[in-house]
């Protein structure tokens, strides 16, 4: 298995719209084979920070998921009302 953390620190009065814009995201990518998991939270402190984690049953499962209408549509909708570029961390399972 492999979890991906991504973390997201969004433009100032943003939030609202990245979390509308990942609700398909969310959606069509928990139907994928190979998806275990696919969860958006929010930092307590700052709503600014929204991370994604994600699990996944292998790297295919993911390389596939990256090529998917959905990830590659919304995405780059994600990255223009983001602060900075998302740390994007796989881990894993031990």
């Amino acid at each position: 298995m492999i979890i991906i953390v991504a973390k997201n620190i969004i433009k100032e009065g943003m939030s609202d719209e990245f979390k509308r814009l990942t609700k398909e995201l969310i959606v069509e990518s928990r139907k994928e084979e190979g998806c275990i998991s696919y969860v958006l939270h929010e930092d307590i402190n700052n709503p600014c920070i929204l991370t994604f984690i994600e699990s996944w049953t292998d790297q295919k499962a993911i390389d596939f998921h990256n090529t998917t209408k959905h990830f590659t549509t919304i995405v780059p909708k994600l990255s223009a009302i983001a602060k900075e570029a998302s740390q994007v961390n796989l881990y894993k399972a031990l």
